[in-house]
């Protein structure tokens, strides 16, 4: 922002989403009350790969490792009594991002809710997928194609959304250095950007909605120096190879603090491991943060 942090405060996010749809609603609306002041929905297995709950490739998975939506019916239950028109949401969902970003924005529809008003992500960053998390459904060139209909689709419609989050953050912890994660993050927008091109898109059509998606680990200076390094790579990449605008050139990018980094049976270590990290990506320039803390440390008085 202009003024940094003295005109808009990061939007604070904990990484959420279990069950049914109504568990998660009751964990989302608490977790709200409590401060927090947008949404990031962590979806099951089977709902990231494309699969219903009753599918029997789904059996054991159903809202194991998030929140299950198979209906639009499910995406009200998981909204239920929360604002859309005030309170982003980030979706992290890649394969299937075109279908849970469709029942978004009917759900908002049925509550008089329009598009324009809607702000959040979806990631749909498949290529990382291919890379580190596994999660992808078609080949690599139909997938590129759909990311590129998203992109068409939110400059036209939900000019408020982020159509996609470009993301190092897996990256960095499937194993890779601070360095390496700029650059698998880097080479992929290079080819998002190159196929939105192709397929006739202006490029202050849509890159001024690029988001990214970096990890914070546990050195300080590394991480600060990652993501200051980070805006002055990418404004030389966007300018110089496509003739971008000021705008298309912002790097505006999301920091969750290093799962890996954590340790289940260190819940006091993990409250200050977390807060290294966090204090990394605020004085990087963050503009939002996720926080991966176990809920043990969280209830310390």
């Amino acid at each position: 922002q202009p003024s940094m942090y003295r005109g808009r405060l990061w939007t604070m996010r904990q990484y959420a989403g279990f069950g049914t749809a109504s568990e998660t609603n009751a964990r989302f609306r608490a977790l709200l009350a409590a401060g927090q002041t947008g949404l990031s929905v962590a979806f099951d297995l089977p709902t990231q790969m494309g699969f219903d709950s009753d599918s029997p490739r789904a059996l054991g998975e159903v809202g194991r490792v998030g929140v299950a939506i198979d209906t639009v019916d499910d995406m009200h239950a998981l909204l239920a009594e929360i604002p859309l028109d005030k309170v982003s949401t980030s979706m992290t969902i890649n394969a299937t991002a075109a279908t849970l970003l469709a029942m978004y924005i009917v759900v908002a529809e049925e509550r008089g809710i329009p598009r324009a008003a809607l702000s959040g992500t979806v990631q749909n960053d498949i290529l990382k997928e291919y890379i580190a998390r596994g999660t992808y459904i078609y080949p690599p060139a139909p997938s590129l194609a759909l990311v590129t209909e998203i992109f068409a689709f939110c400059a036209a419609e939900v000019p408020q959304w982020n159509p996609i989050s470009i993301s190092g953050y897996h990256m960095r912890e499937a194993g890779s250095t601070a360095v390496q994660e700029l650059a698998f993050t880097f080479a992929n927008t290079l080819a998002y950007v190159s196929c939105a091109l192709e397929a006739g898109l202006a490029i202050d059509a849509f890159a001024p909605r690029l988001s990214f998606f970096f990890a914070a680990h546990s050195d300080l200076f590394e991480e600060v120096a990652k993501f200051r390094a980070a805006r002055r790579i990418y404004a030389h990449l966007m300018r110089e190879r496509f003739g971008a605008s000021d705008a298309s050139c912002r790097l505006r990018f999301h920091t969750q603090t290093g799962g890996v980094t954590l340790t289940a049976q260190q819940p006091l270590n993990n409250v200050v491991r977390v807060s290294v990290q966090t204090l990394a990506a605020v004085l990087g320039g963050t503009q939002s943060l996720h926080t991966n803390v176990y809920d043990e440390a969280l209830a310390l008085p």
